[in-house]
């Protein structure tokens, strides 16, 4: 097997335009981790951050970006049993996947739907990790109550509208256009909130408040959040757009009994990560093998051209999951 393999490293903090295709050799697997052959890769928001020089990664990660990938196990580590070479997967890597290959926890790895391809099957883990662990396993969302997810029309968000529609939630959603409104009920939102035009705080208090808000704003949106909830609501915060620093009003938050909580999935430790990994097969993976529920895909780019992937995803036009080409497949 050849040694040296195609890489898209960040040459030095900046634009999209500090991405640059450059050599590297192939991974080795570790204790317990396998090493995939990539065939397509996510591209997510907290890319754009990396690239920034806003969002290191962990120690001993890989310094390239890309946090979910699909396709051929093509190396096993010490301890691996659960996998064997030749098994497509897709997999949540700590970085690395703008790359031809991998390298990642065995336990982080599932198995590919039978019902879709690499391709689709690329734009899973890091937003079903994600969503799942926030919504179902921190928030604790039921059945019947009212869950309100901001930025719909992202990866996130078209997720996060199709798991709460699944498990028999009431789903509300912000969006910036009429566009991306139509998307998010066609999803299976009960009502889509043009933000331009409208005020979820009062169109959410009119339905009783929301039970539970997954937030990806931040800023401004944390007191206006706090008021749109019910008594009892919990607001999820997975990332802060519009800034990290605000100011509560603690007497709201204890009269109504509200929960404020939140999570980075990166930084998880491996254990965290596994378990998040069994509960989507046994929970969610069934719902992906016949269809009731499904990726939301904009667009692709080739490897190499993952500084216009990012420029798509910065522009903020897209409706659904980038994914980057690496290899051919299906």
């Amino acid at each position: 097997m050849q040694n040296d393999m195609r890489v898209m490293e960040i040459s030095t903090a900046g634009g999209p335009e500090v991405l640059s295709l450059a050599s590297r050799r192939i991974p080795k697997p570790q204790h317990d981790q396998v090493v995939i052959k990539v065939a397509w890769a996510g591209v997510n928001r907290p890319d754009i951050l990396q690239r920034m020089g806003a969002y290191a990664p962990p120690a001993n990660a890989s310094d390239l970006p890309g946090l979910e990938a699909s396709g051929e196990i093509i190396a096993l580590g010490e301890g691996v049993v659960e996998w064997s070479v030749g098994d497509q997967v897709c997999a949540l890597l700590p970085g690395g996947g703008y790359a031809d290959y991998a390298v990642t926890s065995a336990a982080h790895c599932l198995p590919i739907p039978a019902s879709l391809s690499l391709r689709e099957a690329a734009c899973l883990p890091e937003t079903f990790f994600t969503v799942y662990s926030n919504v179902f396993m921190r928030g604790k969302l039921a059945a019947g109550e009212i869950f309100l997810v901001h930025g719909g029309s992202s990866g996130i968000g078209t997720t996060a509208i199709q798991l709460g529609k699944l498990f028999a939630a009431r789903v509300f959603t912000t969006a910036g256009s009429e566009e991306k409104c139509a998307a998010c009920t066609n999803l299976g939102a009960e009502r889509a909130i043009h933000y331009h035009d409208e005020d979820f705080v009062s169109i959410l208090l009119k339905e009783g408040g929301a039970d539970l808000i997954l937030d990806m704003v931040g800023g401004s949106y944390i007191a206006r959040n706090l008021k749109a909830l019910a008594e009892d609501g919990r607001l999820i915060q997975i990332a802060f757009l519009h800034g990290s620093t605000v100011e509560l009003n603690l007497a709201r938050l204890m009269t109504r009994r509200l929960i404020v909580t939140g999570s980075t999935l990166r930084p998880q430790s491996d254990l965290a990560k596994a378990k998040i990994a069994q509960k989507l097969r046994s929970e969610v993976w069934p719902y992906l093998e016949n269809k009731r529920i499904q990726p939301v895909i904009d667009s692709e780019f080739p490897l190499e051209n993952a500084h216009e992937a990012h420029r798509r995803m910065e522009s903020s036009a897209h409706i659904g999951k980038i994914v980057l080409k690496v290899a051919d497949s299906k």
